[in-house]
C-alpha cells in the first residue's frame, strides 16, 4: 500500500512540475484550487440545523413526516461542505452524509449523498438560480424497486441565513413528482 501511495505521489509531482513550468498552467491550477465567493456563501450555512422532513413513498400517497438534525462543516480548506444527518425514518435510525461543492473550472455545483438506507452513492451536478437563491441539481439515482437508474432533480434554496429548503423530485416520462421536502432552520 505504501508503495502504491508513493508511486501516485511521484506521478502527481512529476505532472505538477509540467504545469508549474508555465505561468498559464500555474495560474490555471491556482484558480481551480482556490476557494472563492461561492465557497464562502456555502460556508455561511455551517453549523447545526433542525430539519422537518416530509416524504412521499409514491405520487399521490399520504406523506410521512419525521425530524432530523444536520451538522454542516466546511472541510478540505473551505472547498467542500460536509453535512452529517441523523434522525428517525419510519421508526428506523437514519444516518446520511453529503458533500456539497462548487467546481471553479466547470462553474457548477456538485452534490454527493449516501445513507444507511442504501449502499449506493448519488452524485448530481447543479446550477445557480440567482432570482430564487436556489441550486438546481440534476442527475440519476438508483431505484431498487425497478432495479434501474431514474432521473432526479433536487433543489437547495437558501431562503435566508437561518432557513434552507430542500426538495427532491423523481422524473418519469418528463413529469416531476415530489418525493421529499426538508425545511431546515438553524439550531440556536
Amino acid at each position: 500500500m505504501k508503495k502504491i501511495i508513493g508511486i501516485l505521489l511521484v506521478t502527481f509531482l512529476c505532472n505538477g512540475n509540467v504545469f508549474a513550468q508555465t505561468d498559464g498552467g500555474t495560474n490555471a491550477w491556482q484558480t481551480y484550487m482556490t476557494p472563492g465567493d461561492v465557497h464562502k456563501m456555502i460556508a455561511k450555512y455551517d453549523g447545526k440545523w433542525n430539519e422537518d422532513v416530509t416524504f412521499w413513498m409514491q405520487p399521490g400517497a399520504a406523506p410521512n413526516t419525521n425530524k432530523a438534525t444536520a451538522v454542516n462543516q466546511m472541510i478540505l480548506g473551505g472547498r467542500y461542505q460536509q453535512s452529517t444527518v441523523t434522525g428517525d425514518m419510519m421508526g428506523t435510525k437514519f444516518e446520511g452524509f453529503s458533500l456539497l461543492g462548487y467546481d471553479n473550472a466547470k462553474k457548477i455545483f456538485t452534490s454527493t449523498w449516501m445513507d444507511n438506507f442504501g449502499t449506493g452513492t448519488t452524485t448530481l451536478e447543479g446550477t445557480w438560480d440567482d432570482a430564487t437563491k436556489t441550486i438546481i441539481f440534476k442527475g440519476k439515482e438508483y431505484d431498487p424497486m425497478t432495479s434501474k437508474d431514474m432521473d432526479v432533480k433536487e433543489t437547495l434554496q437558501y431562503v435566508d441565513d437561518n432557513t434552507v429548503k430542500f426538495q427532491m423530485f423523481m422524473i418519469k416520462d418528463g413529469a416531476e413528482s415530489k418525493t421529499m421536502e426538508i425545511n431546515a432552520t438553524r439550531a440556536k
